[in-house]
């Protein structure tokens, strides 16, 4: 039996982060590349996390259709960052079973989950 909470759930996995509002400044400080900051795997965890949080919610408020152009930017983010990770980490995406877009997107739920948990240790 395990007591991991099931992060493929986005109301788990972004449980105590910061909003959205806040995840977006962060970024959009960060996004033009500078000789100060270096846009490493958190920048990219924490924008793939922001979409994907964006997506989730333009999803649950209009019908389906209306939310396209967040979600495929949150598929997107989520690709770049399991690109980064196969690149960096030797992440296996056969042993990790990333396939499919919502693949992707837990992928980075259960990655935020984890820099979340550690950011407050």
């Amino acid at each position: 039996m395990t007591t991991e909470p099931n992060t493929n759930n986005p109301f788990v996995a972004y449980a105590g982060a910061p909003s959205i509002v806040t995840e977006m400044t962060w970024v959009t400080g960060r996004s033009a590349p500078s000789a100060e900051w270096e846009q490493g795997r958190e920048f990219l965890l924490r924008k793939a996390a922001m979409l994907d949080r964006m997506a989730v919610k333009e999803s649950a408020m209009y019908v389906p259709g209306m939310a396209t152009r967040v979600v495929e930017s949150a598929v997107q983010a989520a690709r770049t960052l399991v690109e980064y990770d196969v690149e960096h980490s030797g992440l296996s995406l056969k042993g990790a079973e990333l396939v499919t877009d919502e693949d992707h997107r837990e992928y980075v739920r259960h990655q935020y989950h984890e820099w979340l948990r550690a950011q407050c240790a």
